[in-house]
């Protein structure tokens, strides 16, 4: 199964309004503005997991859904996890246009209003 790799999640990232990217614990992360909340996180075999996978902000309600409904594809990740934040495997067949569905919900999440009100009318 092909891998989205990190210039992929790059592009999805930095194409939202105002995104950052800085390194946060080691890993690319992803900000919604330069005072901005992290929404995403590029983690390769973190401390050993042998994931490929991206980290997002999720709405109220996307964890479970998500986890319970594909678990090959989603997982609860450490130490945002409990936050509802949902964990993607990138090399488990997501296509590009997915992960940037789930990428925009996670940037909406965390968003200033502003900034989330671009990418909503943008979806619309």
């Amino acid at each position: 199964m092909p891998t989205l790799d990190p210039d992929d999640v790059r592009a999805i990232c930095l194409g939202l309004p105002e995104a950052e990217e800085r390194t946060s614990h080691g890993n690319p992360a992803f900000f919604a503005g330069s005072k901005g909340r992290m929404f995403a996180a590029h983690l390769v075999d973190h401390h050993g997991d042998g994931r490929i996978a991206v980290w997002l902000a999720a709405p109220d309600g996307a964890q479970s859904a998500l986890v319970d409904g594909d678990p090959d594809a989603f997982f609860v990740p450490p130490y945002v996890g409990h936050r509802g934040w949902i964990g993607v495997h990138l090399d488990r067949g997501l296509t590009r246009d997915g992960l940037a569905e789930l990428v925009a919900d996670a940037f909406v999440t965390v968003a200033p209003a502003r900034l989330a009100r671009q990418v909503e009318d943008d979806e619309s």
